[in-house]
């Protein structure tokens, strides 16, 4: 679906995986990177958010679109299966057709997490948050880097990851092999020039923390309180700005200060 403000010229163009919900920090990136002179497409994915705890949040890829438009930019929002191999290079394609130009910005939000150990992880959740997490964005990136056609500099991609690992080993490894992707772009893509980073948001409540974990992180926290998706937000859209451009290949924590904490129930 587009929505399309009137007037104005050409922004460049975003592409956010994973924000299909009001409290997620996919939807926040979306906001931000509209705020700050994008066109953004998005992606989300209802099937997931049906078998999560937190359900689907119904609407919200619509409000989020009505919200890109208020504030001046344009919107492009799609249904996308990532753990199908064909969906990176039709999500890429159907932004691009939507905008009549190629994606400046990949940003990568999207997951797949159900919390579970190295005894309890079944092969097929194991396989899926590989498909979802470290696959599909791999075949993302690759599908953005071959239709990249922007000034040398002005490319950007930006990850999402997590340090989970016990008691969600599938997230923690898969979002790990993820983190090496990106990285690697950082130096593979040097001739397109397109810096390539991942972000680590730390402890964000955006519906899937137990009272139990919540209480825990805040503890473990020196400011004794939990981030925002806008904070996560206002990083993200730093290192797509052209501020942000000398800032290549790195993981970046952006978590308050947490002193780590692993709760079984983290999701």
């Amino acid at each position: 679906m587009n929505a399309s403000p009137a007037g104005g010229g050409p922004r460049p163009v975003a592409l956010v995986t994973g924000a299909g919900r009001r409290r997620g920090l996919g939807a926040a990136i979306v906001t931000r990177l509209a705020e700050t002179g994008w066109d953004v497409a998005f992606t989300y994915w209802t099937p997931y958010d049906a078998r999560r705890p937190w359900g689907v949040d119904a609407g919200a890829p619509e409000e989020l679109a009505d919200r890109v438009v208020a504030g001046g930019a344009r919107a492009h929002f799609l249904e996308a299966d990532l753990s199908r191999t064909a969906a990176a290079a039709e999500v890429v394609a159907s932004a691009e057709a939507a905008f009549g130009r190629p994606v400046t910005a990949l940003v990568l939000a999207h997951a797949e997490s159900v919390a579970s150990g190295l005894l309890d992880t079944c092969i097929e959740s194991f396989d899926r948050h590989f498909a979802v997490n470290a696959r599909a964005g791999w075949l993302l990136i690759r599908a953005y880097a071959e239709r990249f056609t922007g000034p040398y500099g002005s490319g950007r991609i930006v990850a999402l990851t997590s340090d989970h690992t016990v008691g969600n080993l599938p997230y923690g490894a898969s979002k790990g092999a993820l983190d090496r992707i990106t990285l690697a772009a950082a130096q593979e893509l040097a001739g397109l020039g397109v810096t390539a980073n991942v972000v680590n948001p730390g402890p964000v409540d955006t519906g899937w923390m137990s009272d139990r974990t919540r209480e825990e992180l805040v503890r473990a926290t020196p400011l004794g309180r939990l981030g925002t998706p806008a904070e996560c937000a206002y990083l993200v859209g730093y290192l797509c700005s052209p501020e942000g451009g000398w800032i290549n290949g790195q993981l970046l924590y952006s978590n308050g200060g947490l002193q780590y904490v692993q709760g079984p129930d983290r999701t």
